[in-house]
């Protein structure tokens, strides 16, 4: 009989691989695009498959790395407590961000984390996705759109949710932001590459 320190131990590793899948290189270079990571940004996100011209592999690459975050959480939430299915959600994350098949280099996690939002309590993670697709249709700045959306995901949790979920948004939060200061600084230049610009532009 498996001890339940165990078991919670064995999906936060289950969530980290499915999670560390760099969907967005397999689906560029199983289509002859070639390794995504010497295109544009050199991130393995959809946002960065779409700078190859190829926006059904983009699109692709969004519904996959969200699914994983939110499979992640779905299915430790069926074999342990739905508070250590959260961790599994965040451990899904940070496998994207750092996954072990790519010397821990992987992309930003926006795709994953909203996945795992919206996995774990809906209305936070739809929430979050109407800011982003707000924000990304009026500024055409695929970072604002998802540093906006990462922002307002704990206010939100906090005022719908319990404290656990509060805690899980403000982490993927704090990671998403860590992840796009090189886009911060940008977007506060003005230097920030719109969404459906150059191939060559960084992000």
């Amino acid at each position: 009989m498996i001890s339940d320190d165990l078991l919670a131990i064995f999906v936060c590793l289950f969530g980290y691989l499915l999670g560390s899948i760099p969907f967005g290189l397999l689906l560029t270079k199983a289509a002859g695009v070639g390794d995504i990571r010497g295109i544009g940004s050199g991130n393995i996100g959809a946002t960065n498959v779409l700078r190859t011209g190829r926006r059904e592999l983009a699109a692709a690459t969004l519904m996959l790395d969200g699914l994983k975050g939110a499979a992640a959480v779905l299915i430790a939430g069926s074999l342990v407590d739905p508070a250590i299915a959260l961790f599994a959600g965040l451990a899904a994350v940070l496998g994207h961000l750092f996954p072990i098949w790519l010397n821990f280099k992987g992309g930003k996690g926006v795709a994953t984390g909203l996945g795992v939002l919206i996995a774990a309590a809906w209305p936070v993670g739809l929430a979050a996705c109407a800011v982003w697709l707000l924000v990304a249709a009026t500024a055409r700045l695929s970072s604002l759109a998802a540093l906006a959306a990462f922002a307002s995901a704990p206010c939100v949790a906090l005022i719908l949710e319990e404290f656990g979920v509060v805690k899980l948004a403000l982490t993927i939060a704090v990671l998403v932001f860590v992840r796009h200061q090189a886009n911060i600084r940008r977007l506060l230049t003005g230097t920030e590459p719109r969404i459906g610009g150059s191939k060559t532009e960084r992000a």
